[in-house]
């Protein structure tokens, strides 16, 4: 509760519980706390069915995951392994196409993981038939 890299939210609940534990009564705890005596008997409630673990927030609703950990993992191979054919590097666009996601979901993911094709820092030769001409 006192360490400050713990999530306020978390530390709050842990003082409800430790004052009614101390033998505080619901309005007293409400009073210190400053929230309502409803939020203090729900806490309590949850602390004492659960232990620990009832103090920690339960899933949100919403909307199952469309995109699979095997689809998240296509992308970055083919990222990282693969070159597109008529191009250099991948570009959202591209790899949209290739893997039938969508841009956003492409730059979704390359966020996330931190991937920048257009960003190579390794040494590519060329495929120029010209090359050693030119150099």
């Amino acid at each position: 509760m006192r360490r400050r890299s713990t999530v306020q939210v978390l530390a709050q609940r842990s003082r409800i519980v430790l004052e009614c534990a101390e033998g505080h009564s619901v309005m007293g705890v409400s009073r210190r706390l400053r929230v309502t005596s409803d939020t203090i008997r729900a806490w309590r409630r949850r602390f004492l069915e659960r232990g620990l673990d009832g103090l920690c927030d339960e899933p949100r609703p919403g909307a199952p995951r469309k995109i699979t950990d095997a689809g998240v993992e296509r992308v970055i191979v083919e990222t990282l392994e693969e070159t597109p054919k008529n191009a250099s590097h991948w570009s959202t666009r591209l790899m949209a196409a290739a893997t039938g996601m969508s841009q956003a979901t492409i730059s979704w993911i390359w966020r996330a993981f931190a991937l920048a094709p257009h960003r190579s820092r390794t040494f590519k030769l060329s495929t120029d038939p010209l090359f050693i001409d030119k150099v």
